[in-house]
């Protein structure tokens, strides 16, 4: 066909020129989570090879970006009430705890988040009751 220095692989026109920049899908949709890594990651943990389309990994990534932005938020009040810079476990735990719906969502334990503060009423009342009557008398 011709020479080493001739080879042609289909395309006449140089590689650089006229190049768009490349958008990705994350782009397109205005996200800031992988929505080409999502879409792979769905494909793989189907069953008999079915089809996943496209809008798919859009809408799943948009889900999982917002519920990390809920947490996130959450998790960022929670640390400035202890007024402290970084978020921890803990701060993620009192986080979930805290909100009805996430707290619903999430059932798993988180590893260094402790428990939420609690102390039966049984376990107060009767100390105020007795201040309240020394006060009075």
């Amino acid at each position: 066909m011709g020479t080493d220095t001739q080879r042609s692989g289909g395309k006449s026109k140089p590689a650089d020129s006229n190049k768009t920049p490349q958008t990705t899908r994350s782009q397109k949709a205005g996200l800031q989570f992988p929505v080409g890594r999502i879409h792979r990651f769905l494909k793989q943990r189907t069953q008999h090879n079915v089809r996943i389309g496209a809008k798919a990994a859009v809408y799943t990534s948009a889900i999982l970006e917002y519920l990390t932005a809920e947490v996130l938020e959450l998790a960022g009040n929670a640390s400035k009430d202890l007024r402290v810079k970084r978020i921890t476990p803990r701060h993620l735990q009192l986080a979930i705890r805290g909100d009805e719906e996430l707290d619903m969502l999430v059932k798993a334990t988180i590893a260094g988040g402790g428990v939420l503060p609690f102390i039966h009423k049984s376990l107060t009342g009767p100390k105020q009751a007795k201040k309240r009557v020394e006060g009075a008398a």
